[in-house]
This record gives C-alpha cells, sequence and structure tokens, in this order.
C-alpha cells in the first residue's frame, strides 16, 4: 500500500460517519462491493451476449440488410469485450494476490467497471436499434435507440450526480 493519501474519487468513508475501519478494512469492503457490482454486470451482458450468439441460427437472419449485419457484428464485438473486462478483475487478483496490491486492485477494478459500464451502455443502445430497425424500419431503431441511450445518461449519470450534489 501506498503512503499517499487516497484521492477525493476513492474516499467513500467520511470523517464522523461512523466507520471504524483501517485503510486495509476499506480496501476489502470496496472490493467486495465491485464484486458484487460486477456480478450484476457478468450476468446482464451475458445474457445479451448469449442472445446475440444464437441469431445467426435463426432463419431470418438471412434477411438481414447489410447496415444490420454491420450493427449485429459491432455488437458481437461489445458484447465480448464487456464480458471480457468484466471478468478482468479476476485474473488481476490472482495475479495479484497475496502481493499487498489490494489498492491497486480495487481502483483498476473500479477503473474497468466505469468502462464495462460505459460499453455496456453503446451495447443495450445498439440492441434495441438493431432490434427496431429490424423489425419496424431504420427510423425507429434510431429513435427508440437514442431514447434508451437518453435514459442510460439520466440514469447512469445525471440522476446519481444530482444525488451525490443533494448529498453535499
Amino acid at each position: 500500500m501506498s503512503g499517499e493519501a487516497p484521492s477525493d474519487a476513492f474516499v467513500d468513508a467520511l470523517p464522523g460517519d461512523g466507520r471504524q475501519e483501517t485503510a486495509n478494512e476499506r480496501y476489502d469492503r470496496n472490493w467486495n462491493e465491485l464484486l458484487q457490482e460486477f456480478r450484476v454486470l457478468q450476468t446482464g451482458t451475458q445474457i445479451l451476449a448469449g442472445f446475440l450468439l444464437t441469431l445467426p441460427f435463426q432463419q431470418r437472419f438471412t434477411e438481414l440488410e447489410p447496415f444490420d449485419v454491420g450493427v449485429y457484428l459491432v455488437l458481437v464485438v461489445i458484447a465480448v469485450i464487456v464480458t471480457l473486462l468484466a471478468l478482468a478483475p479476476v485474473s488481476l487478483h490472482r495475479l495479484l494476490f497475496r502481493r499487498g496490491a489490494k489498492e491497486q486492485l480495487v481502483k483498476t477494478s473500479n477503473t474497468i467497471l466505469m468502462v464495462c459500464l460505459g460499453a455496456s451502455s453503446l451495447l443495450f443502445t445498439g440492441i434495441v436499434l438493431f432490434i427496431f430497425d429490424f423489425l419496424l424500419s431504420w427510423p425507429a431503431g434510431v429513435i427508440a435507440g437514442a431514447a434508451i441511450f437518453v435514459l442510460v445518461l439520466v440514469l447512469w449519470i445525471v440522476v446519481p450526480v444530482l444525488l451525490r450534489r443533494r448529498g453535499r
């Protein structure tokens, strides 16, 4: 563990909040919280990836326009990237196990989780675009995809920022 004071981005226990934990205990707690968040993320993205992987074996897949095939392939790549990123903390933990690197593990995993959430927002948006485009029309796909993207921005960025400001 470094002797540096943690940056504001990683301070989660406020002085006087009733917690009596050492830096190591805080990193252990943060690691457990990150693992829970990764479990939620992995379940959702694995279901979506599984859905995407079954599509080429459906009869109507041959009806896809070239644009839809391109969107589909991009979605498969994003799903694989999210899955690999979501599994990266497991590899990090195994390679850093018993090396006194919990602080680095927590900070790196936090960054990976934020990247996963960003990539997941693209995945969700793209899947909605893809389905609406195929079933209805390209404009319907763009509108539905944009609506999902805005919803993600509101739920994942705007609401937490407002809550953070209110908490201060």
